[in-house]
């Protein structure tokens, strides 16, 4: 099984851990609602290490990304920016989602660790006809400092460039190898610092020391649900293409002359019979889960993602159905139909419930 340079650490911690697509990682220090709480309330810490990360050399860098990539990389190609969309297979199905960044002339792409090998492949296969090398940097870690008090902790680890404070969202910054960037997963403000792995132990202890809570997988699936985050194979998978997923969005068609894979498909998609995902609150006494069946007027549906919220205190998920559900529905679980609202996706946004 694969081990992040904190490991060790880690199981210092007392962390629970747990098999994650053959990493070892941890589901959770103390309890999953105390280091939510954390985030949610002051500043958490993670390990992201096992996330796959790629550098990529050649004078074509920008060409190949119109290729590969369905949003559109000029968005980002003047400014110390990051673009988050999808790799598509030609039927317009999602490979994955994925975060790519751009500052000083550099591209780093950031993508899930299920997915590495087949990404890797996808990325040589076009890299070739642009003569874009493709590097993997598995001597590279990740970590996500993330709550309202974040940026206040960051600013006190010594080693980091005190220009990152001044980074708007989604903006970010080389440093040497080093790539700070203000983005995230838990719908907080916060910075993800993706350094080499010699330098991890050092930022880790210092953050630990500065009073930023370890965070584990299990925290960290229920902030990023709150926030109406999709989880790639859980909201989506290859057999979804993007506007049934909520990533339409990210489907940027302006240059009439850009073509990328998966574009003829999706233009052949009629978005309003498409299901797609929405958010849930169960109103009777349960928690929703993955697979659970939902009902509503005018079709059906599934649960995608589902947990209980720390902070709406109630059981809430994202779930895909058809079009022509209006504010209720109905959810079978354990041979019970529930009752559920339908909602906005995004429960909550930057620390504040959704209304």
């Amino acid at each position: 099984m694969n081990k992040t340079p904190l490991n060790k650490s880690h199981i210092e911690l007392g962390a629970k851990m747990v098999n994650f697509s053959n990493w070892e990682m941890p589901i959770s220090y103390s309890s999953l609602i105390e280091e939510h709480n954390a985030v949610r309330n002051a500043a958490g810490i993670f390990d992201v290490s096992h996330m796959s990360v790629f550098d990529f050399d050649g004078f074509n860098q920008v060409a190949f990304f119109e290729k590969i990539f369905a949003n559109d990389i000029k968005k980002i190609y003047k400014d110390n920016k990051a673009i988050y969309g999808a790799l598509l297979n030609e039927e317009g199905g999602i490979l994955d989602d994925l975060i790519i960044y751009h500052a000083n002339n550099k591209f780093r792409l950031v993508s899930n660790c299920s997915t590495r090998e087949q990404n890797k492949q996808w990325l040589e296969k076009y890299a070739v006809e642009f003569g874009v090398k493709v590097m993997e940097r598995s001597d590279m870690g990740i970590l996500a400092i993330q709550g309202p008090d974040a940026l206040n902790k960051i600013m006190e680890i010594k080693e980091i460039d005190a220009q990152v404070n001044t980074l708007p969202s989604f903006g970010c910054m080389f440093e040497g190898d080093k790539l700070y960037a203000r983005t995230g997963y838990t719908g907080e403000d916060g910075l993800e610092l993706i350094v080499p792995t010699q330098d991890i132990n050092h930022l880790w202890d210092q953050a630990l020391e500065l009073g930023c809570t370890p965070i584990g997988l299990g925290a960290r699936d229920t902030l990023r649900l709150e926030a109406g985050l999709n989880l790639y194979g859980n909201d989506m998978t290859i057999n979804n293409h993007p506007y049934e997923s909520n990533l339409g969005w990210t489907i940027d068609m302006s240059d009439k002359n850009r073509e990328f894979i998966g574009k003829n498909a999706l233009l052949s998609i009629d978005q309003s019979k498409s299901q797609k995902i929405v958010g849930i609150i169960l109103q009777d006494k349960g928690v929703l889960r993955s697979g659970y069946e939902i009902t509503h007027e005018q079709g059906k549906g599934v649960v995608l993602s589902g947990s209980y919220s720390p902070t709406l205190q109630s059981s809430i998920g994202l779930a895909r159905v058809d079009q022509g559900y209006k504010e209720n529905g109905k959810v079978m679980i354990r041979n019970k139909v529930l009752n559920i609202d339908f909602v906005s996706p995004r429960f909550l946004g930057q620390g504040k419930i959704s209304s």
